[in-house]
């Protein structure tokens, strides 16, 4: 088999998540990738294969008749090879502990305290993986996984819910009076592009921005804010450690949406000591 007769394995499995998901922004989230990332991934598939894959449908894609056969295939070769290195891995020894966690929470809140965790428990190999939405523990070979609780969640996971969300506006301690007054530049991320419109119902007391601009993630709206480009609407999780310095200031506090975090295992996981002390290592992390 010539190289060229087998497309490459990231545009297929990004072409098998936006068909199975039914549009490439959930593809994008899924996959930790932006919707331009994904979008390349899928028209590059298609052109190297000359084939129509995806066809409009409403708002999102849908497959055509050729694209529902290549999905398919797609998907059983990727839980294929998924399943062979996790065999090959189990029979080779102690694995590292896979913990998946969305992107911001990872840097802003779990990193930071990660360096704790190797010191109590230097023998355990904890690497970490950043995703968002809903995960196959099989196919992306994770063992844990941390996640916002704004998706349908797996019949076959065991679910720990970890803390509620709660979102408010933050800033640089020199913007509150410009926070205050009105006509402050409201940060916000794409992934979550009506937070502020729905936060502002909810609190008319507040004088509305001049303006809200996206960040494509909320780390990179956080860092707006602690360098004074505006007021970030911000998790309190991933903002707490800056407010607990006092590089960020939340005058006006934080709301819960009504959400929440949660540890997330597949049910008939082994639970091996190295997990159970990972898991509670974890609950003991939240606010």
């Amino acid at each position: 088999m010539k190289r060229s007769d087998i497309p490459s394995l990231d545009d297929l499995r990004a072409f098998a998540a936006v068909v199975r998901l039914g549009s490439v922004r959930a593809a994008a989230t899924e996959l930790a990738l932006t919707h331009g990332a994904v979008s390349r991934r899928v028209s590059k598939l298609a052109d190297d294969l000359k084939l129509q894959l995806l066809e409009p449908d409403g708002r999102g894609v849908r497959p055509t008749r050729d694209g529902v056969r290549l999905a398919e295939a797609a998907t059983d070769a990727l839980k294929g090879i998924a399943a062979t290195l996790a065999d090959i891995r189990s029979s080779s020894g102690t694995q590292p502990i896979v913990l998946s966690c969305e992107r911001s929470l990872a840097m802003r809140w779990l990193i930071p305290r990660l360096s704790d965790f190797q010191d109590r428990h230097p023998g355990i190999d904890v690497h970490l993986s950043t995703g968002g939405g809903a995960l196959d523990f099989a196919r992306d070979r994770v063992t844990l996984a941390i996640r916002r609780l704004d998706f349908p969640l797996g019949p076959d996971w065991t679910v720990t819910t970890l803390t509620q969300e709660a979102v408010g506006p933050v800033m640089r301690p020199d913007m509150a009076q410009r926070f205050a007054d009105g006509g402050y530049l409201a940060l916000g991320s794409r992934t979550r592009p009506e937070a502020w419109k729905n936060w502002l119902m909810s609190r008319p007391e507040i004088p509305t921005p001049r303006d809200v601009r996206l960040y494509d993630h909320h780390f990179m709206m956080l860092e707006a804010a602690a360098n004074g480009l505006g007021v970030a609407l911000s998790p309190r999780i991933i903002a707490m450690d800056d407010i607990a310095t006092g590089r960020l200031v939340a005058p006006a506090g934080f709301d819960a949406d009504g959400t929440s975090y949660g540890l997330i295992r597949p049910n008939g996981m082994e639970i091996t000591d190295s997990v159970s002390i990972l898991e509670k290592w974890i609950i003991k992390q939240v606010p």
